[in-house]
């Protein structure tokens, strides 16, 4: 993490001390300076300047991810949410990103904005909040040897791994989603599902004949409006976020993964079960120190003989039929979630 501190037109700089550039003052070679929306370096660009006020500034600031090198952000009122979105949106980029502070406390938060924090702190010359930037900039030097980088979620095909049911519990009434596509699944396909965004159930699309319902081959009743449920593009989302026109990933046994369009939600309130299961597995990514239970998860199904997992044979099973030490498939991520995108951090899921 670097320091940047902000000067005027003096050339009197009495603080130098661990900072790494300064901002701000006449245009010179080796000196930042803000023009318009863009962030120079002398006569060159180097990134982008965004004064965040708003949801709509907010996303401005999130399309320079990936296109430039530097995004200074100045938040109108100083707020954490912003920084954190940012910082969510800006993994697996070459983008970093530095943030305006005026004081100690702030120094901290963006210093620690999801763990990771922003790569720069852009301070006033002040002492006492250098001081509290330097102590936050020693404190990411020591854990820098213990941070992994986060690993991109290939969605072409993904690595199931079983699960082994540890409990099926009766939870009481709750809002069930049913949500209906535009296109049709196969046998043995569905959706990844879970209450933990770092372990997913493999949820069985309702394409399993019934003696007492017709099957609806588009449809997949996925459970509870607090689940995660896997996106086309790698990211989760809360069921309750879900709306029609979203792409969510249909998975089936063996890994295959497709893009498939929502089309309608059906929410009712229903008798739940709540699963849960536990994979002794390493997933395919590295393992990260910082998460914890990251191989223990549960999900809330509907109690209905048409609501299905996935077992490892790979048959569909009936939820209602599930009983300690069966075994069915899911998806383990090991990584830690903000706004859907995986993050660097640590996270406890219960």
């Amino acid at each position: 993490m670097e320091i940047w501190l902000q000067v005027d037109g003096s050339e009197s700089i009495s603080m130098t001390d661990g900072v790494d550039r300064f901002i701000g003052g006449e245009n010179r070679p080796d000196r930042l300076h803000v023009d318009g929306a863009r962030l120079m370096k002398g006569d060159e660009v180097v990134g982008a300047y965004v004064h965040i006020e708003d949801g709509t500034t907010q996303q401005a600031g999130m399309a320079h991810i990936g296109t430039v090198d530097w995004i200074l952000v100045q938040c109108e009122t100083w707020s954490m949410i912003p920084l954190e979105n940012l910082v969510a949106h800006q993994a697996g980029s070459h983008t970093k990103i530095a943030a305006m502070i005026s004081s100690p406390m702030q120094a901290q938060g963006a210093g620690f904005a999801l763990q990771k924090g922003v790569d720069a702190l852009v301070i006033p010359p002040d002492r006492e909040v250098l001081e509290a930037a330097l102590s936050v900039k020693a404190q990411r030097l020591e854990q820098s040897s213990m941070t992994n980088e986060i690993q991109e979620i290939n969605t072409d095909r993904l690595t199931l791994v079983p699960f082994v049911i540890e409990s099926v519990e009766e939870a009481g009434l709750g809002d069930r989603f049913c949500l209906d596509f535009l296109s049709q699944f196969n046998e043995q396909e569905g959706l990844l599902v879970g209450s933990s965004a770092q372990a997913l159930f493999l949820v069985h699309s309702e394409t399993i004949p019934s003696t007492f319902v017709p099957t609806r081959p588009f449809r997949v009743n996925a459970g509870a409006p607090h689940s995660y449920v896997m996106m086309a593009d790698g990211s989760t989302k809360y069921m309750s976020e879900l709306g029609a026109g979203d792409e969510l990933l249909a998975v089936n046994a063996e890994g295959d993964t497709r893009p498939v369009v929502l089309g309608r939600l059906k929410i009712e309130q229903r008798p739940m079960l709540k699963i849960s299961g536990e994979s002794t597995e390493k997933a395919p990514e590295k393992p990260r120190k910082t998460l914890q239970n990251a191989n223990t998860s549960h999900v809330f199904m509907q109690q209905a003989e048409t609501v299905r997992l996935v077992s490892d044979e790979p048959n569909a099973v009936s939820v209602t039929e599930l009983t300690p030490k069966n075994t069915v498939l899911g998806w383990i991520g090991h990584a830690a979630r903000h706004v859907g995108l995986p993050v660097e951090g640590e996270i406890v899921e219960r």
